[in-house]
């Protein structure tokens, strides 16, 4: 993090929002520059007497648009729940510790609607262009801060992550994403789509941030990141699925990386995970995410449903034809298949794989809902997997040959995000 006063950096966050050529008015939907301003100089004048609060203080942040503030309507970028005006009674927990940090929260961003999209368009609060392409889509479903970082409109953007929600913009958009292992973090005041799958974590430009930033939604001291050494490290290759219909660029930029992590002295290995196959036939009962969903809007879409995005619209509604004793059977599908997939990661230091198998798509591709459910699944499968099995999981920017970004995914077993994060700090390094 940059030493300059946060008052300064701040100020120049406010300037990429409010400037009219940029994606501040899309990847923004609220913006608190009063209460933003007040803290920032609060934080510098504890840095100025030597007590600042820890590394955190001053800290400029933006927060999805689904976390509860004190206050203020939660609407998960939809104007359903705007219109119904449902006022937060407190700040969401994680916020919470955050602002008890010394964060700057400077913004709410924009997302996809109730976050159920890796694409991340948003047809009633716009869609923020990728930072490469405008013409293309950051990702969802955290869309607004992902664009809000790699613009300079927040250091650090807090989201959550059901299916890849942070992974997917952080790559897209060419900047680091964490997903934790779910437990770490609380996601009370979170407006939920899974409570079986939800996560919360940050997108930041750099590993150290996300690390930060995620030691204190969890309530953990934060502590400087060491890299690992890489001679030795073991990384199991993904193989199978996460490489199905891969496109040109992604399978160039991680041919290229799989070599050099090599010449870094990285043992890797070619795992095949048949458990996948166990994960598809729990899935094709109807999936967590739109089974428990409905159930959340199950009375919105009764009253409200013409005011929700078709696209997302269509995808809950396919979790109302789910029975119960699907729902219970995928639970306990499930609940055996994260213990198996703890045991089939021993020995490995971390799983590596594509975060996505395609590159950030046109947004008028996926403006028909065939093209877009297309898009959005490829976008997802890969991160998604993640979340099935429980692990934590972090997507790392490699070097850009052209105008868009790629990357790669490190994925470690539950706990072991500690570990990961130092993994994750070496391979940044070697790219850097």
């Amino acid at each position: 993090m940059t030493k300059m006063l946060s008052r300064d950096r701040l100020e120049q966050a406010l300037s990429r929002i409010a400037d009219p050529s940029g994606e501040g008015a899309r990847a923004c939907l609220m913006v608190y520059a009063d209460t933003a301003r007040q803290a920032a100089d609060a934080a510098d004048g504890r840095a100025k007497t030597g007590k600042p609060l820890g590394p955190m203080d001053g800290v400029v942040v933006s927060i999805k648009d689904l976390f509860d503030l004190k206050g203020e309507v939660t609407r998960a970028g939809s104007r359903v729940l705007a219109d119904e005006g449902l006022v937060a009674a407190a700040d969401a927990p994680a916020i919470a510790r955050l602002k008890a940090a010394g964060a700057v929260i400077v913004a709410k961003t924009n997302m996809s609607e109730f976050a159920f999209s890796g694409v991340g368009v948003n047809p009633h609060f716009g869609t923020p262009g990728n930072p490469f392409d405008r013409s293309r889509a950051p990702g969802g479903s955290t869309s607004g801060g992902g664009v809000a970082v790699a613009d300079g409109m927040c250091e650090i953007a807090i989201g959550t992550d059901t299916g890849g929600s942070t992974r997917i913009p952080a790559a897209l958009c060419g900047i680091v994403g964490w997903k934790p292992s779910k437990q770490r973090v609380p996601t009370d005041g979170a407006f939920p789509l899974s409570f079986t799958l939800d996560s919360i974590g940050p997108l930041a430009r750099s590993v150290a941030d996300c690390a930060l930033a995620d030691a204190v939604m969890a309530g953990d001291k934060p502590e400087t990141i060491e890299p690992v050494s890489l001679s030795g490290l073991k990384l199991g290759i993904w193989q199978g699925v996460p490489f199905e219909g891969i496109d040109g660029t992604v399978s160039a930029a991680w041919s290229a990386a799989v070599v050099r992590l090599g010449r870094a002295g990285v043992r890797l290995t070619d795992e095949a995970i048949v458990l996948v196959e166990d994960m598809v036939q729990v899935n094709a009962k109807g999936g967590f995410a739109p089974t428990e969903s409905f159930a959340i809007h199950r009375e919105r879409l009764k009253s409200h449903g013409a005011g929700i995005d078709q696209l997302i619209r269509a995808r809950i509604e396919r979790g109302g034809t789910v029975p119960a004793y699907d729902y219970v059977d995928m639970m306990q599908g499930r609940k055996r298949l994260v213990q198996a997939m703890h045991a089939r990661l021993e020995g490995l230091d971390a799983l590596v794989l594509p975060t996505t198998a395609i590159v950030a798509p046109k947004i008028s591709d996926v403006a028909a809902a065939d093209e877009f459910g297309r898009k959005n699944a490829m976008l997802l499968r890969n991160t998604s997997m993640i979340n099935f099995f429980d692990l934590c999981a972090i997507s790392l920017p490699l070097p850009r040959d052209g105008a868009l970004s790629t990357w790669l995914m490190l994925a470690g077993r539950n706990g072991s995000d500690a570990k990961l994060f130092r993994i994750a700090a070496a391979v940044e390094r070697l790219f850097n």
